[in-house]
């Protein structure tokens, strides 16, 4: 496992990623603690056993997962208070990102205890890289809401920010959130669905988010799954917004009032939208009363 960080009391909690769908795609750094280690918590001890088999590992599994209950986060951290190391990882990629970990982690670094992350595989990476379109920079949205006031704000924000997206979302979903997507950011707008990153049937579709949105629902993307969606960044919109300032402050003003006549309070609304464009937060927030 390589020298161990400095000693602090306790085990060690190593957060270890997993392929996303090839096996082959662990490192050795990730198979040589999940042999060291006494017990590996996993989200789902089944498929994380089939891992463990490929590489002729024994080492004892637990499942932990979000339907968990707080007694065995508590087994956990107790384990690790008694001087054992344990191994967490998920059914696929890195622990937290969009899945089970982050309290287990966040008690164990709150006691003092050491965290260590073993990287690995990571969908959100491999996306971004086959794309092409998520730009220079760009943000990781995860899940989105799937209704209300929350899913519309999120999908806002997406579209005033000139960097590029990236979005998790279940096959039965990604119909209505290509809409969605394609509504608030214009179906002029590049992206790219991809699907089952690194398994056998690994399809990458690029296009514009309206095409895609279409795509999906005529089933020439199947939505069958595991579905990574790159909103692409706004080069055309940023040209534009360095080429006429005054335009970029009025579509800034505009959001801010379209967030408050949703309900959003003023001032969260220009923090938003200031966040998201750059544009001074006073500016934005006196834009009601010009």
């Amino acid at each position: 496992m390589g020298a161990r960080p400095d000693p602090t009391p306790g085990g060690t909690l190593y957060v270890v990623a997993t392929p996303i769908g090839n096996l082959g795609d662990v490192t050795f750094r990730a198979l040589d603690v999940l042999r060291a280690v006494p017990l590996i918590a996993a989200e789902d001890t089944r498929i994380t056993r089939r891992l463990l088999d490929r590489y002729e590992i024994p080492t004892r599994t637990v499942s932990f997962h979000a339907q968990s209950g707080p007694a065995r986060g508590r087994e956990l951290l107790e384990h690790l208070a008694g001087g054992a190391d344990l191994a967490l990882v998920t059914d696929a990629g890195t622990p937290i990102v969009s899945d089970p970990g982050e309290g287990l982690v966040a008690a164990w670094a709150a006691a003092g205890g050491t965290v260590v992350a073993v990287p690995g595989t990571s969908s959100v990476l491999a996306a971004v890289a086959a794309s092409g379109v998520a730009g220079p920079r760009w943000t990781f949205e995860g899940f989105l809401p799937r209704s209300g006031r929350e899913r519309k704000e999120r999908l806002a924000a997406i579209a005033a920010d000139e960097r590029g997206s990236v979005v998790f979302e279940a096959p039965g979903r990604m119909a209505a959130t290509l809409r969605d997507l394609a509504a608030v950011c214009g179906e002029d707008r590049r992206g790219a669905v991809c699907r089952e990153l690194t398994k056998l049937h690994e399809q990458v579709a690029r296009g514009t988010l309206g095409a895609l949105a279409s795509q999906v629902a005529d089933g020439t993307i199947p939505a069958r799954g595991e579905f990574v969606i790159v909103v692409g960044w706004g080069r055309g919109s940023a040209a534009r917004s360095a080429a006429d300032p005054a335009s970029a402050l009025d579509a800034a003003r505009a959001e801010v009032e379209r967030l408050v006549a949703d309900g959003v309070a003023r001032g969260d609304a220009a923090r938003r939208v200031a966040t998201a464009t750059g544009l001074p937060r006073r500016v934005l927030y006196g834009s009601g009363s010009r």
